[in-house]
Parts: structure tokens; C-alpha cells; sequence
């Protein structure tokens, strides 16, 4: 799949209650993010470099080097300012004196006919004598869609103050609203389900809310310009034979932090039984038990250099515990364990009767996934901290997936051990009644508060920009979360499975049953947030949805 380079232009205002930021509703009917609200901007189009006889303030030899490219800087910027005019109807532009355009300047005439494409940029600047202040735009960020959505983008986002005297418009056909809110409001009606709003767009909103003028804002945007965001090939082994990892790859991150030199020494597969040190004495061991809902297998992590913590010793398999006795030379002090299904704890037992290590982690609730062998000596809270060789592990009471659920942050490294909360290329089940999508969000969005570089989970490689795998597990489940309202909105009073087969129709209908699950999770979070209510096991509406 093609990548397409896009740019997006945020546009603020400073108002009595603190700077806001404009937000457009993407339609329902788009391929892409549906019913999202984003900033405005599209593909960069071929002949927008075309526009660049019209720019002042700033060259493309400046901007490109800003935006760490060769060339070519300037025509992201000008195709944000033509995809803002199309989408939102200002234009970030002067007249012939240097003045800012207002509302009544002729050329929002020229509107739709830029948006339909019978017009470039370039030729309204013409027809118009207008010039395009590239200086008044900062370089905000960069985002590559990740793998999986049907479009891909390579996005360039840019900051500039709105002009006062223009009015703010959707354009009714690929956007059907637009909202002016602080980038603190924003969030919070994501949080609460309210608006739908993707990855980079929530990690802009976290920039923006820390100021509260639009000049401190744009000051601290020039001086700062973002890192580089990791966009080259990486190599690994694969199968023996080394082979070029493209971001977003599995295996791509971890290869980039064990192999920063690019030499090719890390491995793109994981090969159960075979240690791999991810970080400062902390060895990845997974088990051999790779399936549909384990992956690669369970990780097991060995932290020490001489006495050892075993983190999640995995599945009651004679081969796994022999290996994690022969890695550690049976010099276990402790184990400790997020959570208590059947391919994350039963090993606890056996390793204990060999070497009288003290056990860590919560017991087991009811049910038939659980382990109920597990049989801990101490039983951290959130907060509580336990010694390792490795550094201090802080226990973070994460339930969602199961009520018992920890995960612990490697305070020193801040590399988080994040069990089954977050795996690499797979969402979470949460299957009621021990799941709890209502906790399950809650726990992202505590773990947002943490210091974290890293992710180590049970199921996968390392995962780097924590806050992105986060911030798309929040956004993954509300967009679900949307498509359950919508359904309820428009079948209620309905069955769980009627619920199920419209707000999962873009999943096959073999599957549903197990839908079906997700679905229940769904509603019972929306019960809990008052949006939602059942009677007799028909669902139901409420004046808060």
C-alpha cells in the first residue's frame, strides 16, 4: 500500500477562556476515520510546489531543513493552507497591501472551485494578488499511519494563529461540522466518549493544553521543533537471512533500541526458548505455547545479574521452567505476576517448590481461565514498590482484562511490563464479567500519567511512543464504543445479538458469538456511564446517550 504525504494545519484563537483550537467532523461515510474530528488537511497534491511563487516569510531551504528533509518543506506547508480553505473555509493569505483577508474578500468565492479542483493554489493567488505567509506556520509533528487502516499517510502537522477576520465553515461534504473547544475540552469529551478523535490529533491536544496564549504557544513551537520521527528501513534477521524492517513493523522498535547502529543483530522473529536481553539486565524468555490468543507465546521476564525476579513465568510447561531454572542457575528470590490466566501463572508453583522464592501478585478471581493454583506470599497494591537486581519495579493495578491485573514499571529504565493490558498487534480481550471495559479505559488513562520509554509486553516485541499504542487502544475501543451507541440509538429496545450483528458488521458474522462478548463489555460500560439500560436483557436508551 501506497503512503500518501499529507499535511495538517492547526488553527488557534485566543479567547476569554484560554486559546482554542478548531476541530472538523470528518463524514460518516469516509473511508477513512469516519464521524473522527480532526484538524484540517488532506494529500499533499503534485502541483503544489507550483504555490511556491506566491510565498513570503520563508524559503524551502528553511523549512525543509526544520522538518529535517532535503527539500521540499514548503509544499506540506502549502497544502495545509489550501486544505484548510477548502475544509474550513479560511485562508491563511494577505492581500495585495499585506493585510489579512476578512470574510467579504472575493476570493471565498473560489471556494468550492479549489475544492472541486478547477482551481490550483497558485492560480487563486494569482487572480486574487495574494501571498502566502509561510512564516506565520510552525512545524508542529509527524505522523505515518500505522499498518492496517485502508489509507496510509505520511502527515506533517503545522501550527498558525486564525485570522480574525474570517468565520470558520465545514464544507458539508467532507466535513459536517466543525467546533471551536480548548484542547483541554477536547480531551475530555474523547474521554468521555462524546467526540471521536485519532492518535496524532490527541497528541497535539496534549501539547496545545499546556499554555495558555496563543503567543506563548506559538513561541515555544519555533524555538522547539519535533524529533525526527523514525521513518527508515531497519535491518534484523529473519529465517537466517538478514532482512529491511519498515516502521510499523512487529519487530521494528525493538530493533531500532537493541541495534542502534543498524548492523543487523537483533532478530524480526520470536523463537520460544531463546533469551533475548531487551534492556539492562532483563531477558525476554518465551514460552512455547504460540496460538491465536498467545501469539509468539507468553513472555517470561528474568530480571538480575546474579539472584533473580521472574516476571510472569508462564504455563505449567516442563520445558519453559526447565529453561528459566537454566537461565537463572536456579537463583530465584521472587516472582512476580500481572495477572492469573492460565498462560501467565501456573509455572509460580513449580519454580517456588525448587527454589523457595517468595510469590507477588494478586489472586486468582473465579472462573475457569483462572489459575487457581496461584497461591501468593505478598499481594501488591497500586503504588507499591518491589526491589530487583534490575532496578525497582512499581506495581500499577491495571484491571480491565482480568480484576486482578498488574502491571509493573522498571522505575529506572521506565520500561513497563505490561502483561496482557497492552499486546503487540492485538486488542485485549475483555470478556464480562471479570472484564470491565469501563476499567480497562480507565487503567489506559492512568498509565498515561507514568513515566514510560519502553513497553514490554506478554504477548510481542518491545513497543516504543508509548503514549501512540495508548492513545490507539483508547481510540480503537471508543471508536467501537460509537458504533454500539449508533447501533442502540437506531434498534433500541434490542437484543444483545441484534446490537451485536449491527454494530460489528464489519467483522464476519462467524465470529460474532465471540463479538458478541466485546459488544456486552460495551454496553455494560455504557449502563455504568448512564448512557444505556437493560431490562429483561433488552437494552435500552436513556436520555443521556
Amino acid at each position: 500500500m501506497d503512503i500518501r504525504p499529507a499535511a495538517t494545519l492547526v488553527m488557534t484563537k485566543d479567547t476569554d477562556e484560554g486559546p482554542k483550537i478548531l476541530l472538523l467532523q470528518r463524514t460518516w461515510d469516509a473511508v477513512f476515520m469516519p464521524g473522527y474530528f480532526v484538524f484540517p488537511g488532506g494529500a499533499v497534491d503534485d502541483q503544489e510546489n507550483s504555490g511556491r511563487a506566491h510565498v513570503i516569510g520563508r524559503a524551502d531551504t528553511e523549512i525543509s531543513q526544520t522538518m529535517t528533509m532535503d527539500e521540499g518543506g514548503a509544499d506540506f506547508m502549502l497544502a495545509a493552507v489550501r486544505e484548510c480553505f477548502e475544509e474550513a473555509g479560511v485562508l491563511l493569505a494577505l492581500d495585495q497591501d499585506g493585510a489579512e483577508l476578512t470574510q467579504d474578500h472575493p476570493v471565498h468565492g473560489d471556494r468550492d472551485a479549489l475544492f472541486k479542483g478547477e482551481l490550483t493554489l497558485a492560480e487563486l493567488c494569482r487572480r486574487h494578488n495574494l501571498t502566502i505567509p509561510l512564516d506565520r506556520l510552525a512545524y508542529l509533528g509527524h505522523w505515518v499511519t500505522p499498518p492496517g487502516p485502508p489509507r496510509r499517510f505520511d502527515t506533517r502537522f503545522f501550527i498558525t494563529v486564525a485570522p480574525e477576520g474570517q468565520r470558520a465553515s465545514h464544507d458539508g461534504v467532507e466535513t459536517i461540522d466543525h467546533v471551536w473547544l480548548s484542547p483541554a475540552e477536547a480531551l475530555e469529551d474523547h474521554r468521555s466518549g462524546r467526540r471521536l478523535l485519532g492518535l496524532p490529533t490527541i497528541g497535539t491536544l496534549r501539547i496545545l493544553a499546556d499554555f495558555d496564549t496563543t503567543e506563548a504557544l506559538m513561541r515555544y513551537v519555533h524555538a522547539n521543533p519535533p524529533e525526527p520521527y523514525p521513518n527508515q528501513p531497519w535491518p534484523a534477521v529473519k529465517k537466517g537471512k538478514v532482512k529491511m524492517l519498515e516502521p510499523g513493523a512487529p519487530a521494528y522498535d525493538e530493533a531500532v533500541k537493541l541495534d542502534p547502529e543498524g548492523e543487523g543483530t537483533t532478530h524480526a522473529d520470536i523463537v520460544p526458548g531463546e533469551p533475548v536481553e531487551v534492556a539492562a539486565g532483563v531477558v525476554r524468555l518465551t514460552a512455547p505455547n504460540p496460538g491465536m490468543m498467545t501469539g509468539p507465546g507468553t513472555n517470561t521476564y528474568v530480571l538480575g545479574h546474579k539472584r533473580f525476579t521472574v516476571l510472569d513465568p508462564g504455563p505449567a510447561d516442563t520445558t519453559h521452567i526447565e529453561r528459566i531454572l537454566e537461565i537463572t542457575g536456579g537463583v530465584i528470590d521472587q516472582i512476580v505476576v500481572t495477572h492469573t490466566h492460565q498462560d501467565h501463572s501456573p509455572a509460580t508453583a513449580a519454580l517456588k517448590a525448587r527454589t523457595g522464592c517468595r510469590v507477588y501478585g494478586q489472586p486468582a478471581p473465579a472462573g475457569p481461565a483462572q489459575d487457581q493454583t496461584f497461591a501468593p506470599d505478598e499481594e501488591p497494591i497500586d503504588g507499591d514498590l518491589i526491589t530487583t537486581e534490575a532496578g525497582t519495579l512499581k506495581a500499577l493495578h491495571t484491571p480491565g482484562h482480568a480484576s486482578n491485573h498488574l502491571c509493573y514499571l522498571l522505575l529506572e529504565q521506565e520500561l513497563l511490563f505490561s502483561g496482557d493490558h497492552i499486546m503487540q498487534g492485538s486488542t485485549v480481550v475483555i470478556n464480562p464479567p471479570d472484564g470491565d471495559m469501563k476499567a480497562y479505559l480507565e487503567s489506559l488513562y492512568d498509565l498515561l500519567a507514568e513515566s514510560v520509554r519502553y513497553i514490554a509486553p506478554a504477548h510481542g516485541f518491545l513497543m516504543a511512543r508509548p503514549e501512540a499504542v495508548i492513545d490507539y487502544l483508547i481510540t480503537h475501543r471508543l471508536a467501537r464504543e460509537h458504533k454500539v451507541v449508533r447501533a442502540l440509538k437506531q434498534l433500541a429496545p434490542a437484543s444483545l445479538k441484534d446490537l451485536t450483528a449491527k454494530a460489528y458488521d464489519d467483522v464476519p458474522t462467524a465470529i460474532h458469538g465471540v463479538a458478541a462478548r466485546s459488544a456486552l463489555a460495551h454496553l455494560l460500560k455504557l449502563e455504568a456511564d448512564g448512557r444505556a439500560r437493560r431490562k429483561s436483557e433488552i437494552w435500552h436508551t436513556t436520555p443521556n446517550i
